[in-house]
């Protein structure tokens, strides 16, 4: 029952009872009895004035309550001239012009870092309470492959996403960081932290791409070491071969002697050639990028190896998208480079036999050259892009640092790796 009716039944029946012993007690003095009805009436009156000035507070702090309750922080009441109803209006108004003050500054903040994280150059993946996605930035979409398909992830656990990235996330414990290389030239940091919300905490992980900063720093250090390599082995080679050849021009003496000698030179000539190969690596140029058909520069490559491909039984089987041409904005020359060296490895692995397929998408724009011969042992794929590195007897790990000093300056992703149904794929995402 409200209060209003207790109090309103409260005087009714004060009154009533009042009403009859008046009447009871006064029915002989008819003037004492009229009297006595003056007065009731006049506590009649006091009492509906009371209710008003008791009532109104509650009717007025109820729609004050509702107001809150809808989230409209723009109701408020206007003084009556009555202290007690003054007061309580003055307070209520002054909590509203707060609340209103409070909930923009909350909304504006909340506007600058939903913003920021959508913005940010770091990945930023948030959890619900169960562990699972309940938002990411486009970064983070952008490293894990799911580039304008977020509503993919959303609600889904980490255990059901099979990136390597989420993989990572899952076993990392709050508080932790963990460095992360990707089968290619990405090396990621992930980094777990918490945050209150209703009082109990949630996980949010920060995914910051170090390639640029390590490759850079890699660059530096084998940068100056080939540098000096370079001065001293092209100083020595040309004083060198400068002596025999003048020994070789005044020989009379018997022809093993001269065959050492060209077999010298041409050694040196070998080791100049070599020295200048890893030269190269340092010296690369800027890419000059413009509109380059992706299918010609393929037909071109192909017919420089397809004396090789053909002389080791090695068949080719082309997977074009249907649209043609297909142009991606890169430096012709440099990325014809990344090609043929790639090509070549795929031919190398391919052996007698074999398969090289090539296969090009247009959404996403995308190349793959993918070959069925040896696959890379597991434990050497995040070892593939490191500066000089080769698993292959006699290699000089020149091609695919190369290949990845050119792919990065593009900022093309790229990765190398064999799969579960025995193919070695090289992969190339064009951005």
């Amino acid at each position: 029952m409200k209060l209003s009716t207790k109090f309103i039944l409260f005087i009714a029946i004060i009154h009533s009872v009042t009403i009859a012993l008046s009447f009871y007690i006064f029915q002989q003095n008819k003037l004492l009895f009229i009297a006595s009805e003056f007065f009731i009436l006049l506590s009649l009156a006091v009492c509906g004035s009371l209710y008003l000035e008791l009532i109104r507070p509650l009717q007025l702090l109820t729609r004050g309550v509702d107001a809150i309750r809808d989230r409209d922080f723009n109701v408020k009441f206007v003084k009556t001239g009555r202290y007690e109803m003054d007061k309580l209006i003055g307070v209520y108004n002054q909590m509203i012009d707060q609340l209103r003050t409070e909930r923009t500054a909350q909304q504006e903040q909340h506007f600058f870092l939903e913003k920021l994280i959508q913005t940010a150059p770091t990945g930023i993946v948030v959890l619900d309470f169960d562990e699972r996605i309940e938002a990411l930035n486009p970064k983070a979409l952008e490293w894990t492959g799911y580039s304008r398909r977020e509503q993919e992830l959303i609600g889904r656990t980490l255990a059901e996403l099979r990136h390597p990235l989420f993989e990572a996330i899952r076993g990392l414990p709050s508080g932790a960081a963990q460095t992360l290389t990707l089968p290619g030239a990405q090396t990621f940091k992930l980094q777990k932290s918490q945050f209150v919300d209703r009082g109990f905490p949630r996980n949010f992980v920060m995914i910051e791409e170090l390639t640029a900063e390590i490759l850079e720093a890699e660059k530096r250090s084998y940068g100056k070491v080939i540098r000096m390599m370079a001065h001293e082995v092209n100083n020595s080679i040309g004083a060198v071969n400068s002596i025999l050849d003048t020994t070789l021009q005044l020989h009379t003496g018997p022809p093993d002697v001269a065959e050492a000698l060209r077999i010298a030179i041409e050694r040196n000539e070998h080791l100049n050639l070599f020295m200048r190969n890893f030269a190269d690596v340092i010296r690369l140029p800027e890419p000059r990028l413009e509109s380059v058909d992706l299918h010609d520069t393929l037909q071109k490559v192909l017919r420089l190896m397809e004396h090789k491909a053909r002389a080791q039984g090695t068949g080719i089987d082309w997977q074009l998208a249907p649209a043609a041409p297909v142009f991606v904005r890169a430096d012709a020359a440099l990325l014809e480079q990344v090609l043929i060296n790639v090509v070549k490895n795929a031919l190398e692995a391919c052996g007698n036999g074999g398969t090289l397929q090539i296969q090009t998408s247009a959404r996403p724009l995308q190349l793959t050259l993918a070959n069925n011969g040896a696959p890379i042992p597991k434990d050497l794929e995040d070892k593939l892009f490191s500066p000089f590195f080769s698993n292959k007897p006699g290699g000089q790990g020149i091609g695919l640092t190369l290949a990845r000093e050119i792919l990065s300056a593009h900022g093309f992703l790229f990765s190398l790796q064999s799969g579960a149904d025995g193919w070695t794929r090289f992969q190339i995402l064009f951005r």
